[in-house]
């Protein structure tokens, strides 16, 4: 016979205090958006995005009660998120590669450029985003992949907005040199 747990079991939502199902059901509302977008750049699929922000959600759930007392909740919460991709990406033998999906996305949306011009420069962008630090991935891809302001990055990912512009900041010198250009471009 094995030994108990030691981990507890989560308390059920039904015991909650109503001021705690409140602000996990706000906090749910207000960054089950983001997530998902952020895990389709990851994944490349509408269903693979949704059962790894499905599962994040369940485990930020079982861990609520306790996430109340952190300082850094939404930073907490960003890392359950990226764990959820790396076990989806494993699952669907998916890794973040090139975002091959929004690439072709970004060809399509350009009708008066050369397409094809936009689909290689995009996938090159996108290779040398992949050759980033994570938290520098991160920064770029919510800054740019899905157009949100450096402070709405800060707050999905749970860190001071300083923070993501000095991210931001060394990304771009670190994609400068990878795509060989000139910082200011």
């Amino acid at each position: 016979m094995g030994l108990p747990s030691r981990r507890r079991r989560p308390t059920p939502m039904s015991q909650w205090d109503p001021t705690a199902r409140l602000s996990y059901w706000a906090f749910h509302a207000n960054r089950r958006p983001s997530y998902m977008r952020f895990a389709y750049l990851q994944l490349g699929s509408d269903a693979a995005a949704e059962d790894a922000v499905d599962a994040t959600f369940d485990s930020i759930m079982n861990e609520w009660l306790r996430m109340l007392h952190m300082d850094r909740l939404d930073a907490y919460a960003w890392t359950i998120l990226k764990q959820r991709l790396v076990d989806r990406q494993q699952w669907y033998g998916t890794w973040p590669e090139p975002m091959e999906t929004s690439a072709f996305e970004a060809a399509l949306k350009e009708a008066h450029a050369d397409r094809y011009e936009v689909l290689t420069d995009t996938i090159r962008f996108y290779s040398a985003v992949s050759r980033l630090a994570e938290r520098q991935r991160d920064a770029v891809l919510l800054r740019y992949g899905l157009q949100c302001t450096p402070g709405e990055a800060a707050s999905v990912m749970g860190v001071d907005e300083a923070t993501v512009r000095s991210q931001l900041g060394q990304a771009h010198r670190r994609l400068a040199r990878l795509l060989d250009t000139s910082p200011e471009s």
